[in-house]
């Protein structure tokens, strides 16, 4: 039985090991052998892609996910389908675009159609076998959540903290006499959200929001303003401004009307924070990101101390990501790789090969896990859906016609993104396209949609989501794309 140093120390010792054949080969029979893995599914909530000590970040300290993407595979270029809680969550369930039900933000009011509730991932895996289990938070449409309750899973906890992480614990380590699929949705780093919200609220003489979740950002901001020197503590503790701080020159105007204004907090801290402000923001996302990086360890403690490590599938991610100061912005929603790109792990030792970092296939989360996970567990996925498998990717096997282009919605845009470039829309307002060169241009700070010699790559990516569209029926977007030029 390994512990979580044991596991930890393993798994480091392989990450970045190349696999050799032979690897590759006992990965492939051990998977033939073991088709039905136990799967734990760990969605933490507003994690981008880069909030990991695996990525490179060093201002944050993340051992327990750092070592299960040492034990298995990262995916780099994954993307939520709709960088905003419910509908994200939705795809998740479902394997559908959001745009399928009309659904654009949160609070959008929507009936899920019944063979979508009777194909959700819970139902699927339950008629395959599976005991289904599902803790923490949902946040979704009302009779979706109303047809997981009934038949999809059993809901363990609905705190989602360390009432979730004990649970979780206490879940995988009772008995069964089945495979277990257990969906475990933490809350953080989501608390980050109330210092905005909260500093906004101040300035209009209002008092700060007084949830749990605001309360839990604000104890921790207020260990830094209790240090006793503030400018001292920002200086020597919190994370730099990111090298795309500024927003970029010609930003679509839809930027601001349809996604700062309408939330007048977001447009607040864009023109009055402080890089003090902005600083002890991203201290603060790296603290409420580890607090939840523990929870996690204490579920795989849990996973290895019940016997379970070599026969079960684990697969992480999150249902969008935060723009932590990238642009001068803080929150999602927009359609910037800070928002939209998202963490996704996947381990299986002896099965998926140690240390491997995807930096090819482009991957859509709500689209591809569902899939994916039917894919192992046996279940015959809906023939309908729009997603794909990633087993023979995270196993390191030959993808047959993987997709050239994915493709991610937001409340007031739409965005394809290819194997080096990436194109946004918006519905309205100027200079409404941007075309960015994310080899070149990571940031996202150089818009090429205005430049002659970028029309033909242009016409090419309006193309792509003209047809993806189409293909989707996405009829929310049909009326604002723009045709590409003869």
């Amino acid at each position: 039985m390994l512990n979580r140093r044991q596991f930890i120390q393993a798994a480091v010792a392989g990450a970045g090991a190349v696999a050799a054949p032979g690897l590759l080969r006992s990965a492939r029979s051990a998977g033939k052998t073991r088709d039905r893995p136990n799967i734990l599914f760990i969605m933490t909530d507003q994690q981008h892609a880069g909030m990991m000590g695996c990525t490179g970040n060093t201002h944050v300290k993340t051992p327990a996910l750092d070592a299960l993407a040492a034990s298995g595979v990262r995916f780099e270029r994954a993307y939520a389908t709709n960088p905003v809680c419910v509908p994200s969550r939705f795809s998740l369930q479902t394997g559908y675009l959001p745009s399928a039900v009309g659904m654009r933000l949160n609070n959008t009011r929507i009936r899920v159609p019944g063979h979508m509730i009777d194909n959700s991932l819970g139902l699927l895996l339950r008629r395959a076998g599976y005991e289904t289990a599902y803790g923490g938070k949902v946040h979704l449409p009302g009779n979706l959540t109303a047809g997981m309750r009934k038949d999809g899973y059993r809901f363990l906890e609905a705190d989602s903290r360390q009432k979730l992480a004990d649970a979780c614990a206490k879940f995988l380590q009772a008995p069964r006499d089945k495979p277990l699929f257990l969906f475990a949705s933490f809350i953080n780093p989501h608390d980050i959200c109330y210092m905005a919200i909260n500093a906004y609220r101040r300035s209009m003489g209002r008092q700060p929001i007084g949830n749990r979740d605001s309360k839990v950002c604000e104890s921790l901001l207020d260990r830094a303003r209790n240090s006793g020197d503030l400018e001292r503590f920002v200086r020597d503790h919190c994370p730099p401004l990111p090298a795309n701080f500024k927003p970029p020159a010609g930003e679509p105007e839809a930027i601001t009307a349809r996604y700062l204004q309408v939330r007048p907090f977001r447009q607040f801290v864009r023109d009055r924070w402080t890089e003090e402000d902005w600083r002890l923001h991203r201290w603060a996302y790296c603290r409420l990101t580890e607090m939840v990086d523990r929870k996690i360890g204490q579920v795989i403690d849990a996973m290895h101390e019940a016997n379970l490590t070599r026969r079960t599938l684990v697969v992480f991610t999150s249902d969008h990501g935060d723009h932590d100061g990238a642009h001068g912005l803080e929150h999602k929603s927009i359609l910037y790789e800070e928002s939209a790109r998202v963490p996704l792990l996947m381990s299986w030792p002896g099965v998926i090969p140690r240390g491997k970092v995807d930096d090819t296939h482009l991957v859509s989360n709500g689209l591809d896990v569902l899939p994916t996970l039917c894919d192992y567990a046996g279940a015959p996925a809906p023939k309908a859906l729009p997603g794909a498998s990633l087993r023979a990717a995270a196993e390191g096997r030959p993808t047959k016609r993987w997709r050239d282009h994915v493709v991610v919605e937001s409340q007031n845009g739409r965005m394809v993104r290819t194997e080096r470039l990436k194109y946004c829309v918006y519905d309205s307002g100027p200079g409404r396209e941007t075309l960015v060169d994310l080899r070149a241009d990571p940031g996202e700070m150089t818009n090429l949609a205005t430049r002659p010699a970028c029309r033909d790559e242009l016409n090419r990516h309006r193309r792509l989501l003209a047809d993806w569209t189409a293909r989707n029926n996405d009829a929310v977007a049909k009326p604002y794309l723009i045709p590409p030029a003869s």
